[in-house]
C-alpha cells in the first residue's frame, strides 16, 4: 500500500511526497482508514513505529476543509497530550512538516518557560495545541484555553503520563472536553489503568497493534556483561575505548546518575553531556540538538528524557543501568536498529540487577552475546548463563536434545525404552 492509497487530502499528501515517504508504516496503513472514519482508536506501539503520523496526517486531512472556510478567529480543534515537552516538540514539528501546505496554525506548550508568549499565541488563536498536562491545565484554569469546540484529543504515551503521575490530570482533561469528541489514545504498554482509563473514556474504539512491546528488531545485536556495581563507570570507559564509540546513547536509571556518568566521561576525555528532568528546557534542546547534530559524541540520558530524541541512525545505546521494568528495555533499545539500519545494545548488570535481568530474558525471549572477555566480570558468584565461554544465550533455551538415534550410548535396549519414557514425560 501507497500513502496515495488512501483516503487523505492532497495537500498533505504533497507534503508527505516532499519528505520522500511513499509506503505507510504497519501502524499508519492500518490507523489512518479508522481515524478518517472518525472511530476512537487505541494504538499500542512503541516509539519508532511511525505512530506521530499515523494521527498527524488524518487529523491534518479531516481539518483542511474545515480550517479554510473559517470566516472567523480560529478555536481549538486538535488536542495532542503528551508527558515531556521533548515529546512535544517533536509532535509539534510533525504536525508543521505534514501541514505545511495547509492554513492550519499549531501551538505547542509546556511548562518550566514563561507562559506569557504561549498565551499571546493562544490569545491570536490556534487550530491544533499540543501540550504536557500541568501547563494545560494551568492555563485552562486562567481562562486562556477553551476546549469546547475540540474535534480531536489524542492521548500520546499514555503509559508515560501514567508513570510519571500524570493520570488523574488525564482524567480532569478529558472531562473538560465535548462529549462528541474522537478520542485517540496510543500507548507501548497496556497496563491496568491504561485499559481502564479507555474502557472509561473512549467509544466503542477500535484496537490497533503492531510491534508487540515483547519484541526486539533482528536488526539489533544485544550484547550483555555481568560486571560489579562499583566498576561499571570503568567498564563503560574500557567499551567505548576498545570499540572506538561515537553517537551513543547511554540511559541512566536516575537523574543524579546521568550526571555523575557524563561527569566522569568528561573527566576522561569524552565529548559527553546529560540530559534529564531537572536541566532547563533550553539546555535540553541545545544538547538534544547537538547530539542530533553530532557535535555531542556521547548522551546520557534518563527514559523519560529520552523519548524525545528520534534519530534514524543512531548506532549504539548502552544500559548503564538496567531498568527495572522489562518493557522499558525494549524501548530503550529500540533507539537504534531504525529506518532499516543496523545497532547494537549494550547492557551492563550488576549482581543487584540479576532478577532485572531475568525479567527482560523471560518477555523477550531474545538472542543476547554474552561478553566475558572484559576486566571487571562477577566475583565470587557464577554469572547467569554464562557458564561457558562466548555463549549466546537466549530467553527460551527449550527442552533438552533427546537421543535422536533411539539407541543408548551403552546400546542396552532397556536403556533405549527407559529413554523414550523419559522423553514422553518431558513433553
Amino acid at each position: 500500500m501507497q500513502f496515495e492509497d488512501l483516503s487523505i487530502s492532497k495537500s498533505v499528501l504533497l507534503a508527505i511526497t516532499e519528505e520522500g515517504y511513499t509506503n505507510p508504516t504497519p501502524i499508519q496503513e492500518k490507523a489512518i482508514p479508522i481515524i478518517l472514519e472518525g472511530k476512537d482508536l487505541i494504538g499500542c506501539a512503541q516509539t519508532g513505529t511511525g505512530k506521530t503520523a499515523a494521527f498527524a496526517i488524518p487529523i491534518l486531512s479531516h481539518l483542511h476543509p474545515v480550517v479554510s472556510k473559517a470566516t472567523k478567529g480560529k478555536k481549538i480543534r486538535t488536542l495532542v497530550v503528551t508527558p515531556t515537552r521533548e515529546l512535544a516538540i517533536q509532535i509539534g514539528e510533525s504536525f508543521d512538516t505534514y501541514g505545511k501546505f495547509l492554513n492550519t496554525k499549531q501551538l505547542t506548550i509546556f511548562g518550566g518557560v514563561s507562559q506569557v508568549p504561549q498565551v499571546d499565541e493562544l490569545k491570536k488563536g490556534v487550530d491544533i495545541l499540543i501540550t504536557t498536562p500541568g501547563r494545560l491545565l494551568d492555563l485552562h484554569k486562567q481562562g486562556f484555553i477553551d476546549l469546547d469546540h475540540l474535534y480531536h484529543l489524542v492521548l500520546d504515551e499514555a503509559d508515560q503520563m501514567f508513570d510519571m503521575g500524570f493520570i488523574n490530570d488525564v482524567k480532569k482533561i478529558i472531562k473538560l472536553t465535548p462529549a462528541n469528541r474522537q478520542t485517540l489514545l496510543f500507548s507501548a504498554t497496556m497496563p491496568l489503568p491504561i485499559r481502564e482509563l479507555a474502557e472509561q473514556f473512549l467509544k466503542n474504539p477500535e484496537t490497533v497493534q503492531v510491534t508487540p512491546v515483547s519484541s526486539t528488531t533482528e536488526m539489533v545485536q544485544q550484547r550483555i556483561y555481568f560486571v560489579e556495581k562499583p566498576e561499571k563507570k570503568q567498564l563503560l570507559l574500557h567499551v567505548l575505548r576498545e570499540d572506538n564509540l561515537k553517537n551513543v546513547l547511554v540511559f541512566s536509571r536516575t537523574k543524579h546518575g546521568a550526571d555523575n556518568i557524563a561527569k566522569s566521561l568528561k573527566k576522561n576525555g569524552f565529548n559527553a553531556e546529560a540530559i534529564h528532568g531537572d536541566k532547563s528546557q533550553s539546555a535540553r534542546q541545545r544538547v538534544l540538538n547537538g547530539f542530533k547534530d553530532k557535535e555531542i559524541d556521547i548522551l546520557v540520558a534518563t527514559d523519560v528524557a529520552a523519548r524525545g530524541i528520534d534519530i534514524e541512525q543512531l548506532p549504539y545505546v548502552i544500559n548503564f543501568d538496567l531498568p527495572n521494568i522489562p518493557e522499558t528495555y525494549v524501548h530503550r533499545i529500540g533507539r537504534t536498529g531504525r529506518a532499516g539500519n543496523n545497532g547494537i545494545a549494550i547492557s551492563f548488570c550488576g549482581k543487584d540487577e540479576e532478577v532485572y535481568w531475568k525479567d527482560i530474558i523471560k518477555l523477550t525471549k531474545s538472542n543476547f552475546k554474552v561478553i566475558e572477555d572484559h576486566p571487571f566480570p562477577w566475583q565470587g558468584k557464577v554469572a547467569p548463563s554464562t557458564t561457558i565461554k562466548e555463549k549466546t544465550t537466549t530467553g527460551n533455551p527449550g527442552p533438552k536434545k533427546n537421543n535422536r538415534s533411539g539407541k543408548s550410548k551403552s546400546g542396552d535396549s532397556r536403556k533405549s525404552e527407559n529413554s523414550k519414557k523419559k522423553k514422553k514425560r518431558w513433553y
